[in-house]
């Protein structure tokens, strides 16, 4: 090999390696931003994950008690209104991060309506950090698999097996609606738990296509909250938890077991 190949051979090589990096570094949102960047972040529209990033280290800071953040807090309210559902729900997480502010309270109540289901929830995860139970049912609903039904009439191209995890849009089946391809996209992240079509078959529109079970993330997190918030009406909803079952790790059974057991004393005092 010449020189001039071998250095042509080393330099994609480097490059190769190089560029995942640079996208990771540039995508994580662990990566320290200066109060600059934080500022800036705020103000990309154009890159809603800069808008990610930028909540999610102002709440990183907000958990440490640093006043110096307090100046994006009107920023941080009016993204709960933001048009992509990722920016809503890192919002709505952040906003549980300070409960002296009356405004997030306030804004997190307005965010228990919000068309995303994720959003939903995780506005009433925070709303238990100010003692407040508004969100109960939003929690509760948490704990269950979310139907996915056809937005309209069409035929099944291809669907995801019944046992994948999937992640939160992650696509779920794709239909042929009068030569125009829809695809149908899970609201949350999770595992297909049941498919009720088949490839091939037409399907009307509202149809069940498919039932996702949540991630073991979000079920342990909504147990933790009804552990403090929870009623005796919802523990068959908490009780689904407490099998062994493969799918169910062993920290979230006993979140629920737990949770249980709170929610019955409370019931009995």
């Amino acid at each position: 090999m010449s020189t001039a190949n071998r250095i042509l051979f080393f330099v994609t090589a480097w490059l190769i390696v190089l560029m995942p990096f640079l996208f990771w570094w540039n995508t994580w949102f662990g990566r320290r931003l200066s109060d600059k960047q934080v500022a800036e972040y705020l103000q990309d529209t154009k890159k809603p994950r800069h808008i990610q990033h930028a909540l999610v280290q102002i709440g990183e800071r907000m958990a440490k008690h640093d006043p110096a953040v307090r100046r994006w807090y009107p920023d941080v309210s009016t993204f709960a209104s933001y048009p992509v559902e990722e920016v809503r729900n890192t919002d709505a997480w952040v906003m549980g991060q300070d409960v002296s502010v009356q405004d997030f309270h306030d804004t997190l109540l307005k965010m228990l309506t919000d068309p995303s289901p994720m959003v939903r929830g995780n506005a009433a995860l925070s709303l238990v950090r100010f003692g407040d139970a508004s969100g109960r049912p939003q929690i509760v609903a948490l704990l269950q698999p979310a139907v996915i039904a056809a937005p309209e009439s069409g035929k099944v191209l291809d669907v995801t097996p019944a046992g994948t995890a999937i992640h939160q849009g992650g696509l779920v089946a794709q239909l042929d609606s009068g030569g125009r391809k829809i695809e149908v996209r899970s609201p949350i992240a999770g595992r297909v738990r049941t498919l009720s079509v088949a490839t091939g078959t037409d399907v009307p529109a509202a149809a069940q296509i498919a039932t996702i079970s949540p991630a073991s993330e979000q079920v342990w997190e909504a147990l933790r909250a009804l552990y403090l918030i929870g009623q005796p009406e919802d523990l068959p909803a908490v009780q689904a938890y407490e099998r062994e079952l493969p799918d169910i790790p062993d920290h979230v059974r006993q979140q629920a077991i737990e949770t249980e057991k709170a929610i019955r004393e409370r019931a009995t005092k």
